[in-house]
């Protein structure tokens, strides 16, 4: 049972959806895929927001995941306690007892372990989807794993060690999607990567002086020493040239890697298609955005209009990019 402060607390990570380059959970799919897809992104959204330090009713937040209220500001120990909570999502079904295979506190596993509830709203939530499509802990886990690993590594040496990076924290939710509606293989899973990757890319362009202020820089020190780009740079209040033709050279890797996947958009029918096709479009859209700011993103994080998106969600469904 959901209290109206869990939901309050909860409410304020799901309406994060509508700014996300991308539809989360539109209305023209099927009411079951729209409650699984919004159960899977509110966890995905609450890991972020923990990761980053930017939660809404933190304390809140801290005490559903058994914490005292001031270990709010401390995302290890979320983080911690987050993924303790998120094994209970798995006891009781398929996985068994969790990754660990430790039993619960009666010595028994399945059916007693079954009895630990999560103790996060979100979690809570998220535990239908889990049994219902046979979902198993490791996307979720890599999830996690990426926001520790914000908390450990600040800078990023190659574009390898990026990619790796966006395996951890992006493409994951590629594969839920997937599990979700039912159409994994490896070959959509191949195409799915790369889309998802592009998003994660897209997105860390338009964030470029958000991530300076957490002391974060997702472009790779190869390639701003290529175009003489100092971190110096990257704190001004507008971009210089060698800013500017930076961040074109990531975003056109970065639709690269959302061609690639376009033929996902074209395995599938009906409206899953449709999803899929906003995705790759909302990204291409968010590129085009990049673009017409001339490629400064230092003055502010630029954003794609409705009418791009869905201009850019149509070239998708009729295989264009």
């Amino acid at each position: 049972m959901v209290t109206a402060e869990e939901d309050a607390h909860a409410s304020a990570v799901l309406s994060k959806a509508r700014a996300e380059n991308f539809p989360v959970a539109p209305r023209f799919l099927p009411r079951e895929w729209r409650d699984d897809l919004m159960a899977v992104y509110g966890f995905a959204r609450l890991v972020d927001d923990i990761g980053d330090s930017d939660l809404t009713f933190g304390a809140e937040h801290a005490v559903a995941l058994g914490l005292a209220p001031e270990q709010a500001g401390d995302p290890l120990a979320m983080l911690d306690a987050f993924e303790s909570d998120l094994h209970r999502v798995f006891e009781g079904t398929a996985g068994g007892a969790g990754p660990t295979g430790r039993t619960g506190p009666t010595g028994r596993t399945g059916s007693a372990a079954a009895a630990r509830e999560p103790g996060h709203p979100l979690l809570r939530a998220l535990v239908p989807t889990v049994r219902r499509r046979g979902l198993t802990p490791e996307p979720f886990l890599a999830l996690v794993e990426a926001n520790r690993q914000d908390q450990k590594v600040r800078r990023y040496a190659t574009w390898g060690e990026l990619l790796a990076y966006c395996e951890l924290s992006a493409n994951p939710v590629g594969h839920l999607v997937l599990a979700i509606t039912g159409t994994s293989t490896p070959e959509r899973v191949r195409r799915s990567d790369a889309v998802c990757t592009g998003l994660q890319i897209v997105e860390h362009l338009q964030d470029v002086a958000e991530d300076l202020a957490r002391d974060r820089i997702y472009l790779p020190a190869e390639d701003m020493d290529r175009f003489r780009v100092s971190e110096s740079d990257l704190a001004a209040p507008t971009a210089n040239a060698s800013v500017r033709a930076l961040v074109a050279f990531e975003a056109d890797r970065a639709l690269g890697l959302l061609d690639e996947g376009t033929p996902l958009v074209r395995s599938v029918h009906g409206r899953l298609r449709l999803l899929l096709a906003g995705f790759t479009g909302g990204g291409r859209a968010a590129a085009g955005a990049l673009r017409a700011a001339r490629y400064d993103v230092l003055a502010g994080a630029p954003k794609a209009g409705a009418a791009s998106v869905l201009r850019e969600s149509w070239a998708s469904l009729r295989g264009e990019g």
